[in-house]
């Protein structure tokens, strides 16, 4: 098979990735720790964020563990050894970000006290660490498991199946068993979001239900016991976390769109189709680069928001010149670069339709301020309602973004085919989805590097307040805060946004591994028929598993939360001197009880969408044992889309939803609708309160369930194939 020269660019942008993210880390390091009382408390949240993440891992590491031995006995053992190294890259690559994450925060508060660009610069740089690391571990985990397995693993066919070729089919062969790192990665990812989701709202809830509702103390007191805990879970939910979704969401992304790319091979015989997802992401990592660069304030009265904007603008300029090019040179044609730009438009329309709806500045969030005037209840009512609102504006964008991208991809067939077939002008509309979602995840590491760098201004706020710092510098910690709770609701849209494109990619993918496996065109097999029973209550079940699943997440956190709360109270009634200010809290207990909540209550929800789908393959497998009909296939087919669908319309009204009743009490707390310790500010705490396991535990991990379901039924694909 002929490779292009420009795969090799693969390598050397991830490997210039990690070392621009050794460098940034070194940069970060070098600066220095501020106060001793600074001091003190960063390395209680930096103590508590590692020895959670070191609990978590293990348990991950022994689920992944027997859930390997199940696939190599099940399977093969190269698709468990997939599985094994997707889960173990997120799992290194949260760590990274992670570790870098909670030693900028401490390095962020002290440069606060000399300038705003200073704090700018450590917290975003911190925050592209791990930015990085996912985009570059990524890229370099499934070219480097692709190409062990294509060269050393998978022997060469003797024969094809229709429509391939020997080089083809070869190509196509190796995926079916590198998708196992796709998995693999999702699966861990599950597990980072949930848990990381449940920990830091049980202190979050904890922290604000007792400190600010019934004690009247400030947000990060340091008089409140489940502070620490409280900025340890910024940590651990949005750094770990969204680490983990944005890098199984590239990982799963460039395997489905290989595998559509490999069906293109087979008829055009051009193996760029194959390599040109990972070529594109490798030159967006590099895009990310300078965009991360160039974040800097021009001067000390410049929003912050607007570097961030000018960095992310310019990233996104870069990689559509250089997708223009490479979808030029690599494929003859000009069209899955215009692909590429709906999906770039798209990650646009998604970050504005996100911030209006969960901004201070426009009609949702204040009509929500407004109805806090009448208690919890008019809160609570006018945020769900507003929550429901929101999936009008994003479904429409998604909507118009694949129907566009397919017709741009099918135009491809006819400009590239001489008399193309119905099959392949199908699959060429497929892959213009494909390319659409990779415009979507070309400014990903600059959006992560933005996403990081909330928590990390989140926690220099909490650390400045907690030691006392003069006025002033709290100004500059809280403007970049500000500016972080602006940029993780606005990655959690983008999020979301790459998840449903990435989902219908995946979907494809499993319908082309179905074709393949059957020896039938893809069009052929590619239908999911509503109308027969069977395969309707597949489709409720899938449905289903969403409020299901939606509903343990949320539970996780409201037990959790009580155990907290329970334990704020007693130390707040046993030792008086706590709010006198002459005793210290016990703080580790705090952390203990989120770590325990979080940990426990993460297990049930994880394995759930694990088991699911998979005995829904096989129970209809063997109760309805017709070749012709597939029934296995199309009820699979069915639980996923309707699971997809759902978890996608869900994820919208958790996140949107929980981030417009959060910024309805920072609103209320700026000084409107009577400020803070108003009735209308009480109200507001209580539906900031509901809306945080929406936003932060459930919502995020909706991303990562609805594209967890795609990979599990490409591995498992041939256990659902009657032949």
């Amino acid at each position: 098979m002929e490779i292009d020269a420009l795969v090799y660019l693969i390598p050397i942008a991830g490997i210039i990735g990690l070392l621009i993210a050794v460098l940034l880390t070194r940069i970060v390091l070098r600066k220095d720790t501020g106060t001793p009382e600074m001091k003190a408390i960063g390395d209680a949240i930096r103590e508590g964020a590692m020895a959670y993440l070191a609990r978590q891992y293990k348990t991950i590491a022994v689920i992944s563990v027997i859930l390997a031995v199940i696939i190599a006995i099940a399977l093969r053992w190269e698709i468990a050894v997939a599985f094994l190294l997707g889960a173990g890259f997120s799992c290194l690559s949260g760590y990274i970000g992670m570790y870098v994450s909670v030693n900028s925060n401490i390095r962020t508060a002290s440069g606060a006290r000399r300038s705003l660009n200073e704090a700018l610069q450590t917290s975003f740089r911190g925050g592209a660490v791990s930015g990085l690391a996912v985009i570059a571990l990524s890229l370099l985990g499934v070219a480097g498991i692709f190409f062990l397995y294509l060269l050393f693993v998978v022997p060469e066919p003797l024969t094809s199946p229709l429509g391939y070729g020997l080089e083809s089919w070869h190509v196509v062969e190796t995926l079916n068993l590198a998708v196992g790192y796709a998995f693999g990665a999702s699966f861990a990812a599950l597990f980072a979001q949930l848990g990381g989701g449940i920990y830091t709202k049980a202190a979050d809830v904890g922290a604000d239900l007792v400190g600010k509702v019934e004690a009247g103390i400030p947000e990060d007191d340091p008089r409140n016991p489940a502070v620490i805990a409280d900025l340890v879970g910024d940590n651990v939910g949005d750094c770990a976390g969204r680490g983990a979704d944005l890098f199984e969401s590239t990982a799963a992304e460039n395997i489905g769109a290989m595998i559509l790319g490999a069906a293109i091979f087979g008829f055009t015989g051009n193996a760029n189709w194959v390599f040109f997802p990972l070529v594109v992401m490798a030159f967006c990592l590099l895009a990310s680069i300078v965009g991360i660069f160039l974040v800097k304030l021009r001067n000390e009265n410049e929003e912050p928001m607007r570097a961030l904007n000018r960095g992310y603008y310019v990233t996104a300029v870069i990689a559509a010149i250089g997708i223009y090019f490479l979808s030029d040179y690599m494929l003859g044609t000009w069209h899955f670069f215009v692909c590429a730009v709906i999906g770039i438009i798209l990650s646009i329309a998604i970050v504005f339709i996100t911030q209006y709806y969960t901004s201070g500045s426009y009609r949702p969030v204040r009509e929500i301020a407004r109805n806090s005037e009448t208690g919890p209840a008019t809160n609570i009512i006018s945020g769900f309602s507003i929550g429901l609102e929101t999936t009008a504006a994003p479904i429409i964008a998604i909507a118009i973004a694949l129907l566009s991208s397919y017709f741009v991809g099918q135009e491809a067939a006819y400009a590239l085919l001489t008399n193309p077939g119905a099959n392949e002008v199908f699959i060429f509309g497929l892959f213009g989805t494909a390319a659409a979602t990779m415009g979507m995840l070309a400014t990903a590491g600059f959006v992560l590097a933005m996403d990081t760098f909330g928590p990390i201004t989140d926690n220099a706020g909490g650390i400045i307040e907690m030691s006392q710092q003069p006025d002033e510098i709290r100004n500059r910690t809280d403007k970049l805060d500000s500016v972080g709770n602006t940029t993780k609701a606005l990655t959690k849209g983008y999020a979301l946004g790459s998840a449903a494109l990435a989902a219908f990619l995946l979907f494809a993918a499993f319908f082309q591994e179905v074709a393949v496996k059957l020896n039938q065109p893809l069009l052929e097999v590619f239908r999911v028929d509503l109308a027969q029973p069977p395969v309707f209550v597949a489709a409720l079940i899938g449905g289903m598993l969403v409020f299901l699943f939606s509903s343990l997440a949320i539970r996780a956190v409201g037990n959790a939360a009580g155990d907290m709360i329970n334990e704020v109270r007693r130390q707040f009634k046993e030792k008086p001197g706590i709010l006198a200010g002459t005793e210290k809290p016990d703080y580790a207990q705090c952390v203990d009880i989120s770590t325990k909540g979080a940990l426990k209550a993460m297990i049930l929800p994880g394995i759930l969408p694990v088991v699911t789908p998979i005995l829904v393959g096989l129970i209809w497998r063997f109760a309805y044992p017709d070749a012709a009909a597939q029934m296995s296939v199309q009820a699979v087919g069915g639980f996923l889309m309707v699971a997809t669908i759902t978890g996608i319309l869900m994820a919208i009204v958790l996140n949107n939803g929980g981030g417009a009743w959060d910024n309805a009490k920072k609103y209320i707390e700026s000084g409107h609708h009577g400020g803070k310790k108003s009735p209308a500010h009480a109200a507001a705490v209580v539906g900031d309160t509901v809306g945080d396991p929406f936003k932060d535990t459930a919502g995020p991990s909706l991303h990562v369930l609805v594209k967890l379901l795609s990979t599990i039924t490409l591995v498992f694909a041939s256990l659902f194939i009657i032949t």
